[in-house]
């Protein structure tokens, strides 16, 4: 399938959750634009580097704009709902100010939920992680949460990099996803604050 995308470093979107943009550069106000008038999707995938034309990584997903605010200067606030991920299979030579590709959407298998264990171990992480950056949680509304809303809610809003947070969002299982987010918080936690972000490169 022909896919429009948003090449957005350091953002992520997993299929059921969120994510707020602010759209202002002229190319990407055409995305929404184009998008609006087609099907409303837009595909998130990360680039490699944070520069013009750079490669793409081989995942992203595809949302759907739900709500959408156009301001009278040409700027658009929307709110993108992941629906499901994809693969990269080629670029496309296009003429649109926005880069296209071609992908395919991978099948979300079911899998089991963490063990109580798995949980517990994360959820203690997760509270060490906060504590230590300073992070308010209302943690009476976590233990409420299935364990994908958790586990990929937490990898979407993370502050890691680029690499880290593209290895979550290719994570094929819940659990594998869950594991990984553990070793990332607990090697970010032990960095100092001055010495910059968590990376996997």
């Amino acid at each position: 399938m022909r896919i429009s995308i948003f090449p957005l470093p350091g953002a992520i979107l997993f299929p059921g959750l969120q994510l707020p943009l602010h759209i202002f550069e002229p190319r990407y106000r055409a995305l929404v634009k184009d998008a609006l008038a087609r099907d409303r999707r837009i595909g998130m995938i990360q680039p490699q580097r944070a520069s013009e034309g750079a490669p793409l990584y081989s995942i992203g997903c595809l949302g759907k704009i739900g709500e959408v605010e156009a301001l009278d200067d040409g700027r658009f606030n929307l709110v993108l709902e992941g629906e499901a991920r994809f693969r990269l299979l080629r670029e496309l030579e296009v003429v649109t100010p926005f880069r296209q590709i071609e992908g395919e959407l991978i099948a979300e298998e079911s899998f089991p939920a963490l063990s109580p264990i798995e949980r517990a171990g994360f959820e203690r992480e997760a509270r060490r992680f906060a504590d230590a950056q300073g992070y308010a949680v209302d943690w009476e509304a976590v233990t409420r949460l299935d364990d994908q809303s958790l586990i990929d809610g937490v990898s979407q809003i993370a502050p890691f990099d680029a690499a880290a947070k593209q290895a979550l969002l290719e994570a094929d299982t819940i659990a594998a996803r869950c594991e990984l987010l553990v070793q990332l918080m607990q090697f970010f936690g032990r960095r100092d604050s001055d010495e910059g972000r968590v990376t996997l490169q």
